[in-house]
């Protein structure tokens, strides 16, 4: 399974609105694991088995809570059973169609 998440701290912290310290302890969780993984501005995206990607997803969660008195955290998960390497594969087949439609 492929599982985005995002998760953020509320109630707390920074004056400015920043997160970035509680997004960081949560993303130090998910390179730990060991997992395939990709962070961008909005989501972190883990590659794995159901089990070892929620318990991942738990702890970087719990990271956070030291940063705020609650936690959002939002997920999407994409379950394909006997199917692995698609954090890569899936990028790879959109930008061959892309190449193939001249886009």
């Amino acid at each position: 399974m492929i599982l985005a998440f995002s998760v953020a701290p509320s109630g707390g912290g920074n004056p400015d609105g920043s997160v970035s310290e509680a997004v960081a302890a949560a993303v130090g969780v998910v390179r730990e694991s060991g997992l395939p993984h990709r962070t961008s501005s909005m989501f972190t995206e883990i590659e794995g088995e159901w089990d070892e990607v929620f318990a991942v997803v738990k702890r970087a969660t719990e990271a956070v809570l030291p940063y705020g008195s609650r936690v959002s955290l939002v997920m999407k998960a994409d379950i394909r059973p006997g199917y692995e390497g698609e954090l890569d594969g899936k990028l790879e087949r959109l930008e061959a169609a892309i190449d193939r439609t001249g886009a």
